[in-house]
C-alpha cells in the first residue's frame, strides 16, 4: 500500500480490508493494522474516551502503534494530567504535535480569541495544519470515531481512504456504541478525563467546550452557538491555497 493511490474513490483493496473487518473486535483490526503498516501506521489521539479505549489495547497488547496528540496549547488541566497518566500506566510514549504559532504569537497575528471570531481559521493553525504535516510521514492512520456520533461520521468505514490527508484511515470503534465505550472502561479501569463525570462527553480545547444536559447530544458542548460541528479533522474538505485543508 502506498501514498499515491487515488484519492477520487477508495481502491479496490482497501473496500475489501473494510468489508472484511466490519464484523472485527477492535484488538483485531488494530493488531492487523500494525503488522500490514508498521511503522508507517500511527494513531492521533484527542484523549476521548474513545482514544482511552485504543490506548489500552494498544498498550495492554504492546502493539507497537505509533501514537500522538495535537497539543493545541489551549487543552484543559485535566486532559494534560490524564495524557500524562496514560504513559506512566501503559508505559508508552505519546508525542505531542504543536502548532507553528503559540497562543501568543496567534493572538499578535489575528489578535485575541481567534476562535470566538473565526473558529474555522482557528482550527485550521492549531489542529489541521499540524495534522496535515504530521500525517505526511505516514501511510496510515487510526481514529477513534464511531458511526453513531454525528451525522458527518455516520457512514464511517471501518478501512478507508482520507482523501483529504491522502492516506488510509482505520476506525476500529466505529460500530461501537457510547454505552460499549463506557462498559470497556470501567471494566478495564481505564483512566478517563475526569470531566467526562463533569457533564462533558466530547472533550476538546477548553475555550471551545462546554457541558451538556442531559437532552443534548454528546457533541453539543462543541463550539456552542456557532455553525460549528466539527473542527475539520473528520470532514472531507479542500485543499487551501496554504496546503492545509479548509471546512467548507
Amino acid at each position: 500500500m502506498t501514498k499515491t493511490l487515488s484519492s477520487s474513490a477508495p481502491p479496490a483493496e482497501i473496500t475489501s480490508w473494510s468489508e472484511a473487518f466490519e464484523e472485527a473486535t477492535p484488538i483485531e483490526i488494530l493488531a492487523w493494522a500494525s503488522d500490514e503498516f508498521k511503522t508507517k501506521l500511527t494513531f492521533a489521539t484527542g484523549f476521548g474516551a474513545e482514544g482511552c479505549v485504543l490506548i489500552d489495547l494498544i498498550g495492554r497488547y504492546h502493539l507497537p502503534v505509533d501514537i500522538f496528540t495535537l497539543d493545541t496549547g489551549l487543552l484543559f488541566p485535566e486532559t494534560y494530567n490524564l495524557w500524562r497518566r496514560l504513559e506512566d500506566q501503559y508505559k508508552i510514549v505519546i508525542r505531542g504535535v504543536s502548532p507553528a504559532l503559540t497562543v501568543d504569537k496567534q493572538t499578535s497575528r489575528h489578535g485575541p480569541e481567534l476562535w470566538t471570531r473565526k473558529p474555522d481559521e482557528c482550527c485550521e493553525i492549531r489542529k489541521l495544519s499540524p495534522l496535515f504535516l504530521e500525517l505526511s510521514s505516514f501511510d496510515a492512520w487510526v481514529t477513534a470515531i464511531r458511526r453513531d456520533q454525528t451525522p458527518d461520521r455516520a457512514d464511517a468505514p471501518v478501512v478507508g481512504w482520507d482523501k483529504k490527508f491522502n492516506l488510509v484511515k482505520l476506525n476500529p470503534l466505529v460500530r461501537w456504541s457510547k454505552k460499549d465505550v463506557w462498559a470497556y472502561l470501567r471494566r478495564n479501569k481505564v483512566p478517563y478525563n475526569p470531566l467526562h463525570d463533569q457533564g462533558y462527553p466530547s472533550i476538546g480545547c477548553r475555550p471551545c467546550t462546554s457541558s451538556v444536559s442531559g437532552s443534548e447530544e454528546e457533541r453539543a458542548g462543541r463550539w456552542r452557538d456557532l455553525n460549528k460541528t466539527e473542527c475539520g479533522l473528520h470532514t472531507v474538505q479542500a485543499t487551501s491555497t496554504t496546503g492545509c485543508p479548509e471546512r467548507r
